[in-house]
């Protein structure tokens, strides 16, 4: 009895075979990827200069090289010619980085890969202790940890290298044509090293991204073609590698969106290889992308002051408005020479996958300007400075603005923030003898104006707020005085989810306390879940006020207010950019809580705060 070849098999050589048709027919991509401007060509040859002169002088060449490794379960065997398919997949990455990196004008650079004797990709297989039933998406960390003794017994320091791990925690019904998947999926890292979680499943494989058909039922995504399929799981890869190598998420420009183009850390990652059938313009680089790469030791190959932290001051930072835009203009010093600045300008809330971005190369004299033009009306957003160092290593700089719905930015908090910089500076640093310097700056700059007297009042309760908070209880409050900021009252009881209590700043280096585009001069810092009482004895007649998120921060959060343990105010779930206001009636309370908690999707981000919480007579 003749015996049949398995039908995954079958799709493999299927594959295979249409993959070499169409090199055969060597047909030009239907959609080229877009031609660089004449502006980021000049962008990209001066940061070359800088980086190719600064790798010059006392060259470090670095043996690094991405490390890939199989995991599977103790009771699963690796997926079919897992090491065949892996290293076309890896193959097809590394040449899509290389090619992206040459269009951006960085020429050639690319990750090596570690290869056997054979040609083949050299992966690490690893067995895990327990059987595939007790692992699941959130089983990274752990996964992680059972690949390391074989990666030292390898002659590797794990937590120095960058390392893309394959799960085979995917379920792939050939007959059925079915997938479905329990795969860790995320990844982060830094120049220095990262991790990179991905899933594995026979049916993946470079020669497949070219198929319409057959169609598959994919428990995530539907009924698709396996092309499309492919399309995702592979372009996945290539995404979580850019997180690995430390880019963040970003989108692509709204012309290239318009034509169709996608960025490869925004939604990129589900039209990988789309143009091969027909179905997009496909995926491609973003030149902030590139930039950041260009430094990265597996790319430049330069392992020269890579141990160093490198350090970046901003000084005579402006921001000028325009009808639909702004300027971002500055000097920047640093230890390890910045050779381009990136702004992500990012609307609260979606994650940061539609930030946008801008980049310009520092003079000289480390002078630069952004042009800051792709706003979206009527949001709150973060503009994220990033300074890329020659060493690979980055420093972040966040700050908030608003835009109207006419598409006009409102900029006073980012003036504001830049003229609080020092005195943030001077705090963060616990350096209080340059205090009085940063507050008479202040005055030089803005001179006798309301808008002193605000930034004054900013200023000198954030100074307290951390170096000597004085706080009474509501009782003691003077008769005459009509209104109190509650983060002056001492609480009876108080307890944060994450941190320490803090009161009229953030327990981080952004100090000041942002939310939704603004700034705030004073407030209470809340982490849920967090509780907050304070003894009234009936003495206050109204309390009022917002809440909302810390700039920065994509959690959700519900807050609570009870007077006598009766609830009065509940919030809807609050999320990024939110700020809402409330007014509470506490004729004759005498006690009242201040609660707030999770809005369903975890506490990691949920930095809650009560936006300038005020009692009233």
């Amino acid at each position: 009895m003749k015996q049949r070849l398995p039908l995954t098999i079958l799709l493999i050589l299927f594959g295979i075979c249409a993959w070499l048709f169409a090199e055969n027919q060597k047909q030009p991509s239907p959609s080229p990827a877009p031609a660089l401007p004449n502006s980021l060509q000049e962008q990209a040859a001066q940061a070359r200069q800088i980086l190719s002169a600064w790798q010059a002088e006392n060259p470090i060449p670095s043996k690094r090289t991405l490390r890939v490794v199989y995991w599977t379960p103790s009771d699963r065997e690796p997926a079919a010619a897992y090491r065949e398919r892996l290293s076309r997949i890896m193959d097809h990455i590394q040449n899509f980085y290389r090619s992206e990196m040459e269009r951006q004008g960085f020429g050639p650079l690319v990750f090596p890969l570690e290869k056997d004797g054979d040609g083949l990709l050299k992966i690490h297989l690893v067995r895990g202790d327990k059987p595939f039933a007790q692992y699941d998406g959130k089983s990274g960390s752990a996964i992680r940890e059972e690949c390391l003794p074989t990666l030292r017994a390898a002659g590797m320091d794990p937590n120095h290298e960058t390392l893309l791990i394959f799960c085979n925690l995917a379920t792939w019904d050939a007959e059925k044509k079915t997938f479905s998947h329990k795969s860790p999926y995320y990844a982060g890292g830094s120049h220095r090293g990262g991790n990179a979680w991905q899933l594995d499943s026979p049916e993946l494989d470079v020669p497949n991204l070219l198929l319409k058909e057959p169609l598959i039922d994919d428990a995530q995504y539907g009924k698709i073609s396996l092309g499309k399929h492919n399309s995702i799981f592979i372009g996945g890869i290539a995404h979580e590698l850019g997180h690995a190598l430390s880019l963040p998420h970003n989108r692509e420009s709204p012309t290239w969106r318009k034509q169709g183009y996608r960025a490869l850390m925004g939604d990129g990652n589900r039209t990988y290889g789309d143009e091969l059938r027909n179905e997009g313009r496909g995926t491609h680089l973003q030149f902030a992308g590139a930039l950041r790469l260009a430094s990265q030791p597996l790319f430049s190959r330069s392992e020269k002051d890579l141990n160093i932290h490198a350090r970046a001051t901003l000084h005579d930072l402006i921001v000028t408005p325009g009808k639909k835009s702004f300027t971002f203009s500055g000097r920047v010093t640093a230890n390890v020479p910045a050779y381009g600045i990136i702004a992500y300008l990012d609307p609260v809330g979606h994650g940061d996958y539609d930030a946008r971005t801008v980049t310009a190369i520092p003079d000289a004299e480390g002078r630069f300007t952004l042009d800051c033009n792709q706003l979206r009306p009527n949001s709150a957003a973060e503009l994220r400075i990033l300074i890329c160092h020659a060493n690979g290593a980055t420093n972040r700089m966040t700050y908030s603005y608003s835009v109207d719905r006419n598409g006009k930015p409102e900029v006073s908090t980012l003036q504001t923030s830049f003229a609080l910089a020092p005195l943030v500076k001077a705090l963060n640093t616990r350096d209080h003898s340059r205090l009085q310097a940063a507050f008479d700056k202040l005055h030089s700059q803005f001179g006798p104006s309301p808008r002193l007297d605000e930034i004054n009042e900013l200023a000198r309760r954030l100074v307290a707020g951390i170096t000597n908070k004085e706080q009474t209880s509501a009782s003691n409050v003077p008769a005459e005085r009509k209104s109190i900021p509650l983060s002056d009252i001492k609480p009876a009881e108080v307890k944060v989810g994450y941190g320490q209590p803090a009161y009229d700043h953030l327990p981080n280096a952004d100090l000041l306390i942002a939310s939704g585009g603004k700034l705030f001069p004073h407030g209470i810092y809340a982490h849920a879940p967090a509780r907050h009482r304070y003894e009234l004895a009936k003495g206050w007649k109204t309390l009022t006020g917002s809440c909302g998120l810390a700039e920065n921060m994509q959690g959700s959060c519900i807050f609570i207010i009870k007077a006598d343990g009766r609830e009065v105010y509940h919030s809807p779930v609050i999320r990024a950019g939110e700020n809402h206001p409330y007014k509470i009636d506490l004729t004759g309370v005498e006690q009242l809580e201040l609660i707030t908690s999770d809005g369903g999707d975890g506490r990691g981000y949920d930095w809650a705060l009560w936006l300038t919480p005020t009692l009233h007579r």
